[in-house]
């Protein structure tokens, strides 16, 4: 019997059986190729095509039961490619970035390869060509890849329909192993829309940056959230998340802290435990969203806040002997049920570690995370340590570069689509076929929880009506507002007095403007206050900063300076402003600049905001929504004082005199 729709239980809850048999509920099982098997009035899916029921197939044994027995039949093949995890676009996406790559983006898949032989990261030659993504219908049944990264913005509906024929492909392969499909975060105000970091806006509901999860301070919301989006993603086919962020942003230089939940670990945990039970459930299953906790032990203490995706960055130190503290949001992670966890590129020194990348570092992944945190997930390398970022080895070859990282306890590689040179590792003998399958069985098991194996397929209809529907965004809206901090007000000019003439503009200068600032007035207008196009004829001016770096993927090693001045923002017009007309000054603290250059006596009414809207700014300024939020980093007072940082330690732990505004700062009206 075969279809090509879903196949509904044979019953409406359970089916019973005039024997004594144990009692099961029919799942739902989804198809489009294989058949359909009737045994004990039960139905099960044929995936390896033999027309009887292999353990594997039969959803009433437990998952360790039907891992061990697929694992059996799987080829040495078929098992490397398992354990690889690499970029995918929809057809007419590109490799590496959300604009079309030729043409408009479709929910057909992309055959297009793309093979890298320098560094997308520093511009250097690679050691040997990285296929960084294969094409899609080749990877699945050539290489035998089932694990992907969704690198493409499209709508919801479309990209349902996308993943509907990539687990098609899937299944009409020997054994049947659907696929799974991960993202970066889909869901924020993101201040660095940059491969790997986040889409910028897309269709699923807008919340606040991480950064404003945590200023929020509500973990009702936070847990909310998480399952808000769980439906969202999982509505289009998306069950794995590489993400979030468990590293604290200590060190104020670091190009990523506004991806993280802060520089408390006590508030980091707590997020990083609602936001686990939120997407996964208490354990996974049909409903979830698998994740991805990044990246152990902590990116935070970055020498000099440089990154280590780029070899100037490579080095983690820990000045003030605060490595355990780093690990806190981890533990919380894991102690939630964390799918899968995964090491930064960076390398330890001064520690009792060896000075290699964490994913090549034994003593970080199997003493600290896997012995002494007790974590029996997935460990999945971030993208490219092999080919890119092999810290501490470089002088070893790509065979011994994953046998050494294979020995540290790696699960899964990220970034390369081509399982050869990991093939030939295993084929050579110097990685035991027992040890690529604890990797496996780990890789097998998520599946089977998430109930793939039965049902990968989506409703791409209902897709639409899912993602970033109205009740979602309504709750997006709250949290967006609460987000937002009131750091100083002693003017009074907070709230906006109702007929007040207000003058609003941002700076938000990226490179392509010669404007210092632009004029924002809303199309409609929401708020009793009237907006003036010049500032001649304001009372009152609020003038949004967004400070930019150029993105973490633009370095070059320089050092790092975050003066306003030194991130496109025009200090001298800011000042110019101030003098001409009371003035709030709203900061975007996608970092936790220095600003200093502006706060003098007349900076005396300071917003902070943390990825929100510009409602929701207005909102907050009239006293619509009155301020709640709470600083989750701390301010510098200056660049002396950043250059002076112990880079493993809280601000708010730092000696008396480095901080402007301290983590838990907030006022209210």
């Amino acid at each position: 019997m075969k279809t090509a729709h879903l196949v509904a239980p044979l019953f409406s809850l359970f089916i019973f059986s005039c024997t004594s048999q144990p009692e099961y509920a029919q799942p739902e099982l989804g198809v489009r190729s294989v058949e359909i098997l009737n045994i004990d009035g039960y139905q099960f899916k044929d995936l390896n095509k033999n027309d009887s029921l292999d353990p594997y197939e039969d959803w009433r044994l437990s998952t360790d039961e039907r891992v061990e027995n697929l694992l059996s039949q799987m080829t040495l093949e078929e098992k490397a490619g398992f354990m690889l995890i690499s970029s995918i676009v929809m057809n007419g996406g590109e490799a590496f970035g959300r604009g079309p790559g030729g043409g408009e983006i479709t929910s057909d898949l992309s055959e297009k390869e793309s093979l890298m032989e320098v560094n997308f990261f520093t511009r250097k030659p690679l050691p040997a060509p990285m296929l960084s993504m294969s094409g899609t219908t080749k990877g699945i049944k050539e290489r035998q890849l089932r694990h992907f990264i969704l690198r493409t913005n499209a709508s919801a509906k479309m990209t349902a329909e996308w993943s509907n024929k990539l687990q098609e492909v899937s299944e009409s392969t020997r054994l049947g192993i659907p696929s799974i499909v991960a993202s970066n975060p889909r869901n924020h105000v993101a201040s660095d829309g940059a491969l790997g970091l986040g889409f910028g806006n897309t269709v699923f509901s807008t919340w606040p940056g991480e950064l404003g999860i945590a200023a929020m301070r509500d973990l009702e919301l936070t847990r909310e959230f998480a399952e808000i989006a769980a439906k969202e993603w999982v509505s289009v086919g998306l069950r794995k998340g590489y993400q979030y962020m468990a590293d604290l942003a200590t060190e104020p230089r670091w190009g990523r802290n506004s991806g993280t939940f802060g520089e408390d670990a006590d508030l980091a945990s707590d997020i990083i435990r609602e936001i686990t039970l939120g997407f996964q459930g208490e354990q996974l299953g049909p409903h979830s969203v698998a994740l991805t906790t990044k990246h152990f032990p902590g990116g935070g203490p970055q020498l000099d806040g440089q990154d280590p995706h780029f070899d100037w960055g490579k080095e983690q130190h820990y000045p003030g002997n605060n490595f355990e503290y780093h690990l806190k949001p981890f533990k919380a992670a894991i102690d939630a049920g964390t799918s899968a966890i995964m090491p930064y590129y960076a390398k330890p020194i001064g520690t009792e570690f060896e000075e290699v990348a964490f994913a090549y570092n034994k003593g970080v992944i199997t003493d600290v995370l896997r012995t002494k945190l007790g974590f029996q997930g997935i460990i999945n390398s971030d993208t490219g340590p092999i080919f890119m970022m092999p810290w501490g080895v470089e002088e070893m070859d790509m065979h011994e570069r994953y046998t050494k990282a294979l020995d540290a306890g790696v699960d899964i590689f990220s970034g390369t689509a081509d399982p050869t040179i990991l093939l030939e590792t295993i084929k050579s003998g110097s990685v035991s076929e027992e040890r690529i399958n604890a990797s496996v069985r780990r890789l097998l098991h998520e599946k089977f929880e998430l109930g793939i194996f039965e049902n990968p397929y989506v409703d791409a209809a209902a897709a639409d009506s899912i993602a970033g529907n109205k009740d979602f965004q309504e709750k997006a809206d709250v949290a967006l507002r609460k987000s937002i901090v009131l750091l100083r007000n002693d003017a009074s000019l907070l709230p906006l007095k109702a007929k007040t003439k207000v003058y609003v503009a941002s700076h938000n200068d990226n490179g392509r403007t010669k404007e210092p600032r632009k004029v924002l007035i809303p199309e409609v207008n929401n708020w009793d206050i009237e907006f003036v196009e010049n500032v001649d004829d304001a009372d009152v001016a609020l003038l949004w900063l967004i400070p930019n770096k150029g993105g973490l993927f633009r370095s070059t090693g320089a050092p790092i300076d975050i003066q306003l001045s030194k991130n496109n923002i025009n200090v001298e017009d800011v000042n110019e402003l101030k003098k001409k007309v009371p003035t709030i000054v709203a900061i975007s603290f996608n970092s936790p600049w220095v600003i200093k250059e502006i706060d003098d006596k007349n900076a005396q009414t300071i917003i902070a905001t943390f990825g929100t809207t510009f409602d929701a700014l207005l909102d907050v300024a009239t006293g619509k929504f009155k301020p709640t939020g709470k600083m989750p980093i701390t301010v510098p007072t200056s660049r002396e004082a950043v250059e002076n940082n112990q880079s493993d330690v809280p601000g708010y732990m730092e000696p008396e005199g480095y901080a402007l505004f301290k983590f838990g700062d907030g006022l209210s009206y």
